[in-house]
């Protein structure tokens, strides 16, 4: 069994050919899905896919990389997540690659969602980009550790994981490591405690060898999960294991079910 522990199944090309990548899953032996909200007007879509199949589950956030977007407050976020189908708060955090200038709504954007999670005692789904140093002292000031996540496509070196370790929050490797300049996310997926792994797919982007440049998907999870094992030198099926198993302690909410039964 293996968890796709951050996936945008709702984005228009791959609810389009839903019934396709729900199949590829169940082929691939990928049991389950973590269905990502970045926007709240998209957010009953999100809903709605994990409404719909019981081995889907949703989050509900606001991505950092849009100044633009509807701003959620605490109560909001605590509201929404109320429904038994979300899991998580996020997806949030910081980005400094696609916004600049004064980030000062950026930060506050991610407060809120921290202050969100801590209060319906749900895991935070911590995206960062060029920002990994304020992504962290935010998560300390706001003591993220007391509703614990994730840090998403976690691509930062293994200082900063440690960081974020000792944080309290897990670290979730995509298919970036399959990528041969992929070094640095190589050497974190190497000594991440087992115990505190997941995988993803960030599907329909950044698809895993054989499929890079190509649309990603849920069933791909597969691949990162066997280019990790091969890294750590320690059979697949372990690594699957030990990855739905954490991924299921720190998303509590989420109940398993066998595959056959939530992806028809």
């Amino acid at each position: 069994m293996l968890v796709d522990s951050h996936c945008h199944l709702n984005f228009p090309d791959l609810v389009a050919r839903l019934p396709e990548a729900l199949a590829a899953m169940r082929a691939a032996a990928v049991s389950h899905a973590l269905v990502i909200g970045v926007a709240l007007p998209d957010f009953p879509s999100v809903l709605a896919l994990a409404e719909a199949h019981d081995n889907l589950w949703a989050t509900v956030g606001v991505h950092p990389d849009n100044p633009d977007a509807v701003e959620p407050t605490r109560e909001q976020l605590v509201e929404l997540a109320r429904h038994p189908r979300v899991v998580g708060i996020g997806e949030t955090g910081l980005d400094y690659h696609w916004c600049q200038g004064d980030l000062t709504w950026q930060h506050e954007r991610f407060r809120t969602h921290i202050r969100a999670a801590r209060e319906c005692g749900l895991p935070l789904v911590v995206h960062t980009r060029e920002s990994v140093a304020d992504t962290l002292r935010l998560l300390a000031e706001e003591h993220a550790g007391e509703c614990g996540g994730v840090m998403h496509c976690f691509t930062e070196d293994w200082e900063s994981a440690k960081r974020a370790l000792d944080l309290g929050m897990h670290i979730s490797i995509s298919g970036i490591v399959t990528f041969k300049n992929a070094g640095q996310v190589r050497d974190v997926a190497s000594k991440v405690p087992l115990d505190r792994l997941l995988v993803e797919t960030d599907s329909p982007y950044l698809a895993p060898v054989p499929y890079r440049g190509k649309q990603n998907q849920p069933a791909y999870v597969r691949h990162v999960a066997e280019c990790i094992a091969d890294l750590r030198g320690m059979p697949f099926e372990q690594l699957a294991a030990a990855t739905s198993a954490n991924f299921f302690r720190l998303f509590a909410k989420a109940l398993p079910v066998k595959a056959e039964e939530g992806a028809a």
